[in-house]
């Protein structure tokens, strides 16, 4: 996918970058481009180790409030999920990382994207059930400080309670919107919103009483949709191994917040309902979730943040046409479903 917010290094430029800030350069195989935000190359370092590389976007590259200080935010989960113990939710190795950069190892398997057309339906069930419990073990970890939001001090997004967290990222998503039609003057927006702003802020603000809910803040990736998981599937699913999650990626999302909004994001694999696969392997690694009516309306409340995000994006990005329209699309529906709520 292309993006703005990409940067592109010629394969000289990369070593040189990593030999100044690591010491050990590297020898560029290919850039790897199914990345929305970040540019990401496979590498072999000069110990023989394959890696991926991820930059930072430009300096001067438009980026979105909570954005800022992503690299750094990733580097912080790949270190928090090392220290859990092996194999409670696989992810590449952190070998580097820099202000600019991340080296991580290479993962075994497929993105699960790619693969799933070709899977029968009882391997895709074996694998949303692993899946709830990779989420419900990446939910044990808590904020160390306490509070609630972005880690990144960059992004300014953080509270001591999750309804003002919650309040001040949806406000930094307006605050980006209309940087962006300041920016575009008399020119028609890149990426509209297609409601008031006022509208979302009064969605938000009448749902502060079960957002008050959450008093401890538990990591939350908010992107695990498929092409973030890596998947090993001997056979096509059919064979004597049995399929298996190899790892998750792209952590730069995460933030400190209400476990439930996960599911939001996983949502885009497949059923996430009470009964569904992922809820089971959830709750038989020890997660809790039970679908009280607040715990509906937050849920809603969070896909209208994700639908906004996604909108929102799309300007600094250049994101256009059939994307921009699901995008669109993904923020009407959040705001009917809070409106019918209320």
């Amino acid at each position: 996918m292309q993006s703005r917010t990409k940067r592109h290094l010629s394969p000289a430029d990369l070593d040189a970058l990593l030999r100044a800030s690591t010491g050990v350069g590297c020898r560029v195989e290919a850039e790897l481009t199914d990345g929305w935000f970040a540019a990401a190359y496979r590498v072999v370092l000069d110990d023989g180790r394959p890696a991926v590389v991820k930059l930072a976007p430009p300096p001067d590259a438009p980026v979105l409030r909570y954005e800022r200080g992503i690299t750094a935010t990733e580097a912080m989960v790949y270190g928090r999920l090392a220290a859990l113990p092996p194999g409670q939710v696989p992810t590449p190795e952190l070998l580097y990382s820099g202000p600019e950069f991340v080296v991580l190892s290479v993962l075994d398997g497929t993105p699960w994207d790619k693969v799933a057309d070709g899977l029968p339906p009882v391997t895709q069930d074996a694998l949303r059930r692993e899946l709830g419990a990779v989420t419900a073990r990446l939910h044990t970890l808590t904020a160390p400080d306490g509070r609630f939001g972005y880690p990144a001090p960059e992004a300014a997004l953080s509270a001591p309670d999750w309804p003002t967290a919650f309040t001040a990222m949806v406000d930094a998503l307006l605050q980006d919107a209309a940087d962006a039609q300041d920016a575009a003057g008399a020119a028609p927006l890149t990426s509209p919103l297609d409601v008031p702003p006022a509208v979302i802020r009064a969605l938000v603000a009448e749902g502060k009483g079960v957002l008050g809910e959450v008093t401890e803040p538990r990591l939350v990736h908010f992107d695990l949709w498929p092409g973030n998981v890596f998947v090993d599937v001997p056979g096509g699913g059919e064979g004597p191994r049995a399929p298996r999650i190899t790892g998750i990626i792209d952590h730069e999302r995460a933030f400190w917040g209400d476990p439930v909004a996960e599911l939001v994001s996983l949502a885009f694999g497949g059923d996430t309902g009470p009964d569904s696969d992922l809820v089971a392997g959830y709750t038989e690694a020890g997660g809790h979730l039970d679908f009280t009516p607040a715990v509906r309306h937050r849920l809603a409340l969070y896909r209208l943040y994700l639908g906004l995000l996604l909108v929102v994006e799309c300007g600094p990005r250049g994101y256009v046409g059939d994307h921009l329209a699901f995008c669109r699309r993904t923020l009407a529906e959040a705001v009917a479903e809070l409106r019918a709520l209320g």
